[in-house]
């Protein structure tokens, strides 16, 4: 009887050792983050981490056993045996051989020696005196094992092993993070993990920058570019964020391109730039005046160059210079032609005495004048006045030739004076004659007589 008593306790003592070996599982979330059991969320460390059920849990082992945390869960071992200090063995005392505890216990268990006092849990042979995690040295020290080396890690093929003392830890690798117990890709770009642009890829992202900004050394913000230093205008550039403006002297215009200047003619802005004509210049105009005229100061109007004043003109010494607008003429010296006779530089008289001159004006007076093309009208121009008065007399002033366009009529302003006007605009270049006859009457005398103005128009070719 006592034989199987012995056995009995033994395979008792077997299987209460295997039943107490045991992990308890605990799932903890933390903030949408699930861990396997026995593990719970850092929230500093983004990572699942074991829970220390030995020091969470009350009571985790009770009575004789003590509680030794483990990765993932714990183990209720008896202090006795996790106590036990390591003595070598003695030839007259033999312990009992004891399976190796990872690879399971059997269901019966004989000792070698039989003893008057069986203890009520198997005892651990002095020679293997370390917990479970560690193996024994050669040197009677507990080394650890490296269960991620040794592969006898049970971390799905999404997680990382860690190896930690007497134990080991799944966790995942930078930039993915644990749901429901597999290593998911955080999708960095969703937290605003770059200033503009971001790409995300597994386990990292990547981020870039807008046109005109390039990537700060810290591979997340983004630094405007300055495109000026690289002078991307044709004239003058103005830096903006991001981007840049061109701009154009003064003259020029923008491109449709928006960085090169085309030449601005102002020519076609307006016909009046110019009195004259308009020249297009890079970046400017210039007006041009026609022959007999230059440029005047405000470098738009055309001014007459007077040759007469300034000695520029063909006329020998017997003639008269004459200047007109735009032009000169040479006046032969005066010839009064028979049966007038010359009384000054510009008059021709007809003698009363003379029975040819009976009819005839009692003098002709030669006058000259300008007129510019197209002048407006109407318009005084001439006027016509007696230098001798008569008692009794009163006088008629009319254009006696030269009118036959009908361009100009007389005004008499008094009765001894009258105004030549223009009515009809006349283009020029042309040299109008006119006769302007004074008409003297006086009945108390029976007296009729005339005097001839013969006024020579030059009309310029241009309206200035």
């Amino acid at each position: 009887m006592l034989p199987e008593r012995r056995g009995f306790t033994s395979r008792s003592s077997v299987r209460m050792l295997a039943a107490l070996l045991f992990i308890l599982h605990w799932i903890q979330p933390g903030h949408g983050q699930t861990c396997t059991e026995g593990f719970v969320y850092d929230r500093r460390a983004r990572q699942c981490i074991d829970v220390d059920e030995c020091r969470t849990l009350p009571d985790a082992c009770r009575g004789d056993m003590r509680c030794v945390n483990q990765n993932g869960g714990y183990l209720c071992i008896p202090r006795s045996l996790y106590n036990q200090p390591y003595r070598p063995e003695t030839p007259d005392l033999p312990e009992p051989a004891y399976p190796d505890p990872s690879l399971g216990f059997p269901d019966t268990f004989v000792p070698a020696v039989p003893r008057s006092v069986e203890p009520s849990y198997p005892r651990v042979r002095t020679t293997a005196p370390c917990i479970l995690g560690y193996t024994l040295a050669e040197d009677g020290t507990c080394n650890d094992i490296d269960e991620c080396e040794t592969n006898s890690h049970h971390c799905n093929p999404t997680q990382v092993c860690i190896n930690t003392a007497g134990g080991y830890t799944c966790s995942c690798t930078e930039g993915y993070w644990l749901i429901g117990g597999q290593c998911q890709d955080i999708d960095e770009c969703r937290y605003g993990y770059c200033q503009q642009l971001c790409a995300n890829v597994p386990g990292s992202y990547s981020c870039s920058c807008n046109p005109g900004f390039i990537l700060n050394p810290d591979s997340r913000t983004c630094q405007d570019v300055d495109e000026c230093n690289d002078e991307p205008c044709s004239h003058g550039c103005f830096n903006t964020y991001g981007s840049f403006m061109c701009n154009c002297d003064e003259g020029f215009e923008l491109a449709a391109d928006g960085t090169s200047c085309i030449d601005l003619d102002e020519c076609s802005f307006s016909e009046f730039l110019c009195q004259h004509r308009c020249v297009n210049t890079p970046g400017s105009f210039s007006c041009v005046c026609p022959p007999g005229y230059y440029v005047y100061e405000d470098g738009r109007s055309c001014e007459d160059f007077n040759e007469c004043d300034t000695g520029n003109n063909t006329c020998t010494t017997a003639q008269v210079c004459f200047n007109f607008q735009g032009g000169f003429t040479c006046l032969n010296p005066l010839q009064c032609h028979s049966p007038y006779i010359e009384v000054s530089d510009n008059q021709c008289m007809c003698s009363a005495e003379n029975p040819a001159c009976r009819d005839q004006p009692f003098t002709i007076l030669y006058r000259h004048m300008d007129l510019s093309s197209g002048r407006s009208v109407p318009a005084d121009i001439f006027q016509m006045q007696a230098t001798t008065r008569y008692p009794g007399a009163f006088y008629i002033f009319q254009i006696k030739s030269g009118n036959d366009g009908r361009e100009f009529y007389m005004r008499q302003t008094s009765n001894v004076s009258a105004t030549l006007v223009l009515s009809r605009p006349i283009k020029g270049p042309k040299e109008v004659v006119l006769d302007l006859e004074m008409v003297t009457v006086n009945n108390v005398i029976n007296f009729r007589g005339s005097s001839i103005i013969r006024l020579t128009i030059f009309v310029s070719e241009h309206p200035f």
